[in-house]
């Protein structure tokens, strides 16, 4: 799977150290030749791997050998600013949204910075991003950890991504009655509190399955902008809910998808069920979780086209004309849904969706 990079930061140093550059002058950047020679550091293979980016001088007895970036790479640079302007805004609703989520309307800086590029904010944003902002956010203590705080609630951004799905699709706000719609084979029903499915194309699902996805689309929940403190986790509503909060919190990122490490982190402040993963599989119609590698990852389903992201933020556009560059093709974020290990198997069309 192709990772994409999220700033110009992750070409010049994401895959360095600062304590391995000596200094940097007019756009190039000298490097330590014992360190490039001790293989601590392999500079050269990323280096020369995109020489469409990458330009490298010197190496002679009188000049240390340094890298910059090729004139059509440096034009592209040129532009992050514009995209990181437009992006700001973008950054700023969606950082209040996930305060909004949260049961005090707080979150660790640190957890903030650990999905910190999957949401687009700059490595700086504690004091680039935050001060900017007083009337939005403030940083406090709580228990020894810096938190970020929410300063001002607005209710017109308790708005969820999938709310505002269904009114651009003009779903009206109150359930049919059950001779007017029925559940569609492929799990999709136009109710004001159903979500988006997309089964795999492996899956069937039969009758029965069918009509509990039918009752379970139809069922009403609380917003997930409502304090999770006032409700029981056992009520079928409330175990909704936490779909539609995890459903929220991957729609703020920017290519709709987290690890399942990362979810795992905001366990106490979105009170998340115990057995996260299992919640996940279960509602496999809007979840596709990979399980390669070490860390699993979530995204939204929704969210692609096949592969394809469907909708692109400022920041990923500016990105994909660097990995355009490096003559590589912009590649899909993930791998074809339909092939999902996980999403295809340990879960039947009999399989309960409210266990």
């Amino acid at each position: 799977m192709h990772r994409r990079t999220s700033s110009l930061r992750s070409y010049l140093c994401g895959k360095t150290d600062e304590s391995a550059l000596r200094s940097q002058t007019q756009g190039s950047v000298w490097l330590s030749k014992k360190q490039i020679s001790s293989g601590k550091w392999n500079f050269m293979a990323l280096i020369e791997k995109y020489p469409t980016i990458f330009y490298v001088g010197g190496g002679s007895d009188r000049t240390p050998p340094f890298v910059t970036m090729t004139e059509k790479a440096a034009k592209i640079a040129s532009e992050e600013p514009e995209a990181r302007s437009f992006m700001e805004p973008i950054l700023v609703r969606n950082l209040r949204k996930m305060l909004m989520m949260s049961a005090d309307c707080r979150v660790p800086l640190e957890k903030v910075e650990l999905i910190g590029n999957e949401l687009g904010l700059p490595l700086d944003f504690r004091e680039s991003l935050v001060p900017k902002y007083p009337q939005f956010f403030s940083i406090k203590d709580v228990n020894g950890k810096a938190c970020l705080h929410l300063e001002h609630w607005d209710s017109s951004l308790a708005v969820t991504a999938r709310e505002e799905r269904l009114e651009l699709e003009g779903v009206p706000s109150s359930n049919p009655s059950r001779k007017q719609v029925r559940i569609s084979r492929d799990g999709n029903y136009s109710g004001p509190f159903a979500f988006n499915m997309q089964f795999t194309a492996g899956f069937r699902p039969n009758n029965s399955f069918l009509e509990e996805l039918e009752r379970w689309q139809r069922l009403d929940f609380p917003s997930p902008y409502l304090n999770p403190r006032t409700f029981e986790a056992a009520d079928p509503k409330a175990r909704k809910r936490v779909v539609a909060v995890l459903h929220e919190l991957l729609s703020l990122t920017m290519e709709k998808r987290l690890t399942s490490s990362q979810l795992d982190a905001f366990h106490s402040e979105y009170l998340l069920p115990s057995r996260l993963l299992l919640c996940l599989i279960k509602h496999h119609g809007i979840f596709y979780i990979t399980n390669k590698g070490a860390r699993s990852t979530v995204f939204l389903k929704e969210a692609y086209d096949g592969t394809k992201l469907i909708a692109q933020c400022p920041l990923l556009l500016h990105i994909d004309k660097f990995v355009a560059l490096s003559g590589r093709r912009v590649l899909d974020s993930c791998n074809n849904f339909a092939s999902s290990p996980i999403s295809s198997r340990n879960y039947s069309s009999s399989s309960r969706l409210h266990d």
